[in-house]
């Protein structure tokens, strides 16, 4: 196995990790001595396959969780019934354009896990959360891409 592949790897593994994500993969990859392009791709993949991953067990492991337990029954219950009433309203005008600006912005607690507890929150089906999320995904990976790199060309 070549020194190239297992570094795709790592960067395409770590991108699926929380907090680290894209901010942590792709400049990862890129010090590894990866191509722009490998780090770019392996580290959206990586996000990617994650976010698929979360929005198809979120609501399973939540509606366990409620049916098992009477304290993450009454905490879960609460948590949609104030979020869904209190935000939905201004979340159906901007939803779409919030959950991907959300996580396009790379700053700590934004990106594809906070944005898929987002989507399951506000009951965003999985198909119609998956594009906005990787759509984010793709504007932050090209964010941190070219801020990266226009780093290492100053130094």
């Amino acid at each position: 196995m070549s020194e190239n592949f297992l570094h795709i790897i790592y960067t395409f593994g770590f991108s699926m990790l929380p907090v680290i994500e894209l901010r942590g993969a792709i400049p990862m990859g890129l010090l590894l001595g990866l191509p722009t392009w490998q780090a770019f791709v392996a580290g959206v993949l990586g996000n990617i396959l994650i976010v698929g991953i979360l929005l198809k067990f979120l609501d399973p492991v939540t509606t366990f969780l409620m049916k098992h337990s009477k304290w993450f029954n009454k905490i879960l219950t609460a948590l949609f019934h104030r979020t869904r009433h209190k935000h939905s309203r201004a979340f159906n005008d901007v939803g779409a354009i919030f959950l991907i600006t959300f996580v396009a912005i790379p700053l700590p607690v934004t990106g594809a896990w906070t944005g898929c507890l987002i989507a399951h929150l506000f009951g965003i089906q999985f198909k119609h959360a998956f594009t906005l999320i990787s759509l984010g995904i793709l504007g932050a990976a090209t964010l941190i891409t070219l801020g990266f790199e226009s780093i290492s060309f100053l130094v």
